[in-house]
């Protein structure tokens, strides 16, 4: 905004004297909110152990290299466990996502009053808790394994596909529905004919999007006992078999790589 100099000259500037204070005192909270936590987390570190740092990731390095090839005969399975856990976990979660989707969305809920608020309840709760800790609860609930990792990854995800769905939903073209709604269509003859193919795209692209993300959500479920790669990942690692150990991590990146490129193929080809 224009200010005037000594002179009576207009001066263009960006913020006003009270706007531009207002700036600079945001930005010394900021700093001494930054100065204070790095103080907090100083004193909680042991600093030797972090110039050491480098020393050790030399070691580990060393001790890591070559990988043990011989080995990838034994990452067959767990591998195709760990594929497997993603995909159903996916699944389910797709199956169980859709009808919370649709109690959540504002067009297509039965009450904004009282079946809304809990649908967003589920999609909350469920994106709000890591899968590493819904593996943890399951394998106290029903033990160790593969199954415990594909619940434990369907939970997570109903979540994150219910709230992009609902989105999704909430976003259709209106006329469509306001079109078959007037041939006397029922309800569920509006949502199959004038909500479910504008959203098809969208819930494809959703669909393969969470399964590349599960991928690299179930490597690690085996660290807890929920199987996978990971749990040979965590054998490894409590032996110390570090040839081993980069063995595993490069069969994951090469999983991972792989998934994200079929993830990116299908993705370009809907949209």
């Amino acid at each position: 905004m224009p200010v005037k100099d000594l002179e009576g000259r207009a001066i263009w500037q960006r913020r006003t004297s009270r706007e531009s204070l207002a700036h600079w005192v945001m930005w010394l909270i900021g700093v001494a909110v930054f100065a204070y936590c790095w103080q907090q987390i100083s004193a909680s570190t042991t600093w030797f152990f972090v110039w050491d740092a480098p020393r050790i990731a030399g070691d580990i390095w060393t001790r890591a290299t070559p990988p043990r090839w011989e080995y990838i005969t034994q990452l067959g399975k767990p591998i195709w466990d760990t594929l497997n856990i993603a995909t159903l976990g996916t699944i389910i979660s797709l199956i169980l996502a859709v009808p919370v989707a649709f109690l959540a969305a504002r067009n297509t809920t039965p009450s904004r009053l009282f079946i809304r608020p809990i649908a967003l309840l589920i999609i909350v709760s469920t994106r709000s808790i890591n899968s590493l800790i819904w593996a943890l609860l399951l394998i106290a609930i029903i033990g160790p394994g593969v199954f415990a990792g594909v619940i434990a990854i369907a939970i997570r995800s109903i979540g994150f596909c219910a709230k992009l769905l609902y989105e999704a939903i909430e976003e259709i073209d209106e006329t469509q529905v306001e079109a078959i709604t007037a041939t006397g269509a029922s309800r569920w003859q509006v949502m199959a004919y004038g909500i479910v193919p504008q959203i098809m795209p969208a819930f494809a692209g959703i669909a393969v999007f969470r399964w590349d993300i599960n991928i690299r959500e179930s490597t690690v479920l085996g660290l807890v006992g929920a199987g996978g790669i990971g749990l040979q990942l965590s054998s490894s690692l409590n032996v110390l078999a570090w040839p081993q150990v980069s063995l595993i991590l490069l069969v994951i990146l090469a999983a991972v790589v792989i998934s994200e490129w079929v993830s990116a193929k299908v993705r370009g080809a809907i949209i």
